[in-house]
């Protein structure tokens, strides 16, 4: 595959990525057991949308059973279908592998003491096992792995119009336009003038400006024309939106860009006791809080981790710079709804915000990043409640990181699918393409039995291993490369 104009240099092969030194593997196996605990404890989990059920679970209206059947039907599409596809394409770890396994095992274990056991074993299920997974895909005739680094590229790119889509969707179609423009110049320019930068980097810094100028303009003049109807709206509206946003997140990760909701409540409506307890119970825990995003933030430092699709493939080329950029856009977009779920729930995210991971990639010493992954959840715990109220009023803004959540899942949806369409051309011509094209669409027509951003990874997977069966029945010669 050649190397992606503007991106810098050729993806890493999964065989090297996933060959672990011992310092990383322990720093895998202590973060999937203390994820585990923290699971188990009911105080953090991954999946956006099980996070609203830990309610109940605490309150003894459902079982610890019921709770973990809830996570797996959440998590198992994304484990299977993305997150190790994923890691074995880039030779990157990323969330779904490492920390959606842990909420499922952290929820089983029985006993608090097999938590983390149970966390562990599976953390290293992950640095032992995927190295020997990486070796025997690759020594197949039809090499899928290596096929599926062709996903890098659209997924770069196309995730480059995120800001496009949400300033079109809150601002209309001449903004949107505007903004496109503006995008499009920016990336020619960039490959143009700095090859060696990732094309997309500048053109997404202007797009986010551009969607948080316009949200402040408009608050600020939603509020001069009429503050006292402004604040009567949003104050009358929060109890209500608070709810939306957990009951929208309880559909799962896939749905959770629809999600969100207003924290700043009336003080003697009852969800502002619910929201006061929840957040004066994580901060009980803050030193557990404080290990985690400790071992986070470590996890990211050392470049074997990356925060999410596009990220991972940055990581895997050593755009550490452009994986923080593309990261700390991301969490602006999923603040509101961690912020509404966590105070709502009791249980917040297990990386926070997600601030640590691009605080991560950029810090040059573990050290370092142990002690400003602790301050940076220290933080974000002891600030939840007053993030909540700011939240509340400034209603434009928040919907504007609604809307960047939407928008980051539907070009996700786009890139992962015509990457996944891009890696069956390369592993079998127009066969791959008719195989992995129709096992995504046999999965729409059976109401999505693997989430829609999981789908086409996991049929790149299948139609890999489908093709090397009829390869060896002599039914199938393998592409030259």
């Amino acid at each position: 595959m050649g190397s992606l104009p503007g991106a810098g240099p050729q993806l890493a092969t999964a065989a090297g990525g996933l060959d672990f030194s011992p310092a990383e593997q322990l720093t895998v196996i202590g973060l999937c057991a203390l994820t585990a605990f923290l699971a188990h404890l009911a105080l953090a989990v991954f999946n956006d949308g099980v996070r609203p059920f830990m309610l109940d679970f605490l309150q003894g209206r459902t079982t610890r059973g019921a709770t973990t059947a809830v996570s797996f039907g959440l998590s198992a599409g994304f484990i299977f279908g993305l997150g190790a596809p994923m890691a074995l394409s880039s030779g990157v770890l990323n969330p779904w592998l490492v920390f959606l396994p842990t909420d499922l095992l952290g929820l089983l274990a029985p006993k608090k003491w097999l938590a983390p056991v149970l966390g562990g074993a599976w953390g290293a299920v992950v640095v032992f096992g995927l190295k020997g997974a990486d070796k025997v895909a690759h020594e197949l005739p039809v090499d899928f792995l290596t096929a599926m680094q062709q996903m890098s590229t659209p997924i770069l790119f196309l995730f480059t119009l995120f800001p496009v889509l949400a300033i079109s969707k809150q601002f209309g179609r001449l903004r949107g336009a505007l903004a496109g423009a503006v995008e499009l110049v920016l990336v020619v320019l960039t490959m143009k003038l700095w090859p060696k930068v990732f094309a997309g980097a500048l053109a997404m810094a202007v797009g986010v400006l551009l969607l948080i100028g316009f949200a402040v303009v408009r608050d600020l003049r939603q509020r001069r024309t009429d503050p006292a109807t402004t604040r009567a709206e949003e104050a009358g509206a929060g109890g209500e939106r608070a709810g939306a946003g957990s009951e929208r997140a309880a559909t799962g990760s896939e749905r959770a860009a629809t999600g969100g909701g207003r924290a700043e409540l009336p003080a003697d409506d009852p969800m502002a006791s619910l929201f006061g307890a929840s957040a004066a119970r994580l901060r009980r825990h803050l030193p557990l809080f404080m290990v985690l995003g400790a071992g986070v933030c470590l996890l990211a430092q050392l470049h074997i981790f990356g925060g999410g699709e596009a990220t991972s493939f940055l990581i895997a080329k050593g755009r550490t710079t452009e994986a923080a950029q593309v990261d700390f856009y991301r969490a602006f977009g999923f603040l509101p709804l961690i912020a509404t779920t966590a105070l709502a729930s009791g249980a917040y995210g297990i990386a926070g915000f997600t601030f640590v991971y691009p605080i991560g990639y950029l810090l040059p010493s573990p050290w370092l990043a142990l002690v400003c992954g602790a301050l940076v959840l220290a933080v974000e715990v002891l600030a939840l409640s007053g993030i909540g109220r700011v939240l509340g009023g400034l209603p434009s803004v928040r919907d504007s990181s609604e809307q960047l959540r939407a928008a980051i899942g539907a070009t996700l949806q786009l890139a992962i699918l015509f990457g996944s369409l891009m890696a069956a051309n390369a592993m079998g011509g127009g066969l791959g393409i008719l195989i992995v094209g129709g096992l995504y669409l046999l999965n729409e027509a059976m109401g999505r039995v693997v989430v829609r951003m999981a789908a086409g990874p996991a049929a790149v997977v299948v139609g890999g291993v489908l093709l090397n069966v009829l390869y060896g029945l002599d039914l199938f010669t393998p592409l030259t490369s």
